[in-house]
């Protein structure tokens, strides 16, 4: 009779299994925030005014790219359901339906990117405006590549291989850093374009992404047999109709997290030049720590179908398991670099003193809620790979724009005529913001980790009255 594995034995290997396949997937995370991270260096080299339009035109472009991700991750678990029950034929249709979904939120996005900066108007410092205008107007020729990408990354992340994810999306970072220069200080016969200059650089990289995501599925021997590219069926509106219902509210959910964090920076671009840089410069760093949960999430989400997929409840819980445990280690390295670099992070981003001190003051915030961060997004991935998506919609809803917004309103204050004035709240400023981003996290990953743990303890019930005894 075979030795029983122990738990702690148990829990090592699926963290390694986890560790395993999450690793790109982090790297993939880390090189596309880094693509925000390169845009916001470039735009401190050129000056304040410039930094301050991408610390507005950024979040906004963020908010295109929380809804590509949020509606195209209705991929990673169908495939990996797929995957896992071994009905793999089925998988390239569904990819190729996908990429309908794909071109359609690409092309609406795009329309929503151009006509932002009207929108912003008249929200945002008229000094300010001009360059957040510019970088939008260059970064928007790049909605449909962002949705094709994602598209084209999450087919290979459902069926475990998570390389090419982080191959091109450390080629892309290393090709925006010369572009991005080049167009906006100007290069040769083309002259200095400034922020539309970063914009339209990160627009040609993301396309450059697209062509070498298909060129590497189309002649990848691992995807050889799911056929994905031999024919191209028409749009299938119950296919597609499938998609959105489960995508949808992954997108409300994602895009709930992710408007918090836009929100704040639109209501403390309210409060001055300063305070919106600084801001910028915090949650910049802020996010890019969150890149290594949320592909650590991303792997959970993959594991955690496979295991359903395959219909084993235990392995859906041992997968959660082994994200939160990987979780709670990059956790505390983030928070501790957080905590201890804040000042050092800054300069490398601004030589205004004010703007250092100020940042690093924000991201001591940031470190605190690097726990709470981490638990959401994987808790969030683990329900993603159970299909299991309204209800955290829901949940995302209450937490961020139910508790989280108006904590921060009400701590931060809005002020007027660029910041002299607090116009309502109590004027703590970026740090009473903070404080709701803190309060709002921390609901999200309790309820969050709660519906998880309920709805998997059913599943596993479920399956163990159903097993016949003796």
């Amino acid at each position: 009779m075979p030795h029983a594995e122990s738990p702690r034995a148990r829990l090592w290997r699926e963290v390694r299994a986890t560790t395993l396949l999450s690793a790109p997937l982090v790297v993939g995370q880390l090189s596309s925030m880094g693509m925000n991270v390169v845009d916001t260096w470039l735009a401190g080299r050129h000056g304040t005014q410039t930094l301050a339009a991408i610390g507005v035109g950024a979040p906004a472009w963020s908010v295109v790219i929380l809804l590509c991700i949020g509606v195209l991750m209705a991929v990673p678990p169908s495939v990996a359901q797929l995957d896992g029950a071994g009905r793999r034929a089925e998988i390239g249709p569904l990819f190729r339906q996908a990429l309908w979904l794909a071109l359609a939120l690409g092309l609406a996005l795009f329309l929503v990117i151009r006509t932002a900066p009207r929108v912003l108007a008249g929200f945002i410092a008229p000094e300010v405006m001009p360059g957040v205008a510019g970088f939008l107007t260059g970064i928007g020729w790049g909605a449909p590549a962002l949705a094709f990408y994602f598209c084209l990354r999450y087919l290979a992340e459902g069926v475990a291989w998570t390389v090419p994810t982080m191959a091109i999306g450390a080629g892309g970072l290393a090709l925006l850093l010369p572009v991005g220069w080049g167009l906006m200080e100007g290069w040769g016969p083309v002259p200095g374009l400034g922020a539309y200059g970063l914009g339209l650089a990160t627009a040609l990289v993301l396309w450059t992404q697209v062509a070498c995501f298909v060129l590497v599925l189309a002649r990848s021997r691992r995807c050889a047999d799911l056929a994905l590219f031999a024919r191209f069926e028409r749009p299938d509106p119950r296919a597609i109709g499938a998609l959105l219902r489960l995508g949808v509210p992954m997108g409300i959910a994602i895009f709930m997290e992710g408007s918090l964090f836009v929100a704040t920076a639109l209501l403390i671009a309210t409060l001055g030049t300063t305070a919106i840089a600084a801001h910028q410069v915090a949650i910049l760093a802020a996010s890019a720590t969150f890149m290594v949960p949320l592909g650590v999430a991303m792997g959970t989400t993959v594991r955690v179908g496979q295991a359903k997929g395959a219909g084993d409840p235990e392995g859906v819980r041992w997968a959660a398991r082994a994200g939160w445990t990987v979780g709670v280690a990059t956790q505390t390295l983030s928070a501790l670099l957080l905590a201890l670099g804040g000042a050092w992070i800054a300069a490398l981003f601004t030589r205004d003193p004010a703007v250092v001190a100020l940042a690093a003051t924000l991201m001591l915030f940031a470190a605190v809620f690097q726990y709470t961060d981490g638990l959401q997004a994987i808790s969030a991935g683990a329900l993603r790979g159970l299909k299991d998506t309204r209800i955290p919609a829901w949940i995302t809803v209450l937490s961020y724009w139910g508790l989280g917004l108006p904590v921060a309103i009400g701590l931060g204050g809005i002020g007027a005529e660029g910041g002299a004035r607090i116009v309502f709240g109590l004027g703590w400023g970026p740090t009473g913001y903070w404080t709701g981003l803190i309060v709002g996290l921390s609901a999200a990953a309790v309820l969050l980790t709660w519906r998880f743990l309920t709805r998997s303890s059913r599943d596993l019930r479920a399956v163990t009255a159903a097993t016949p005894s003796g």
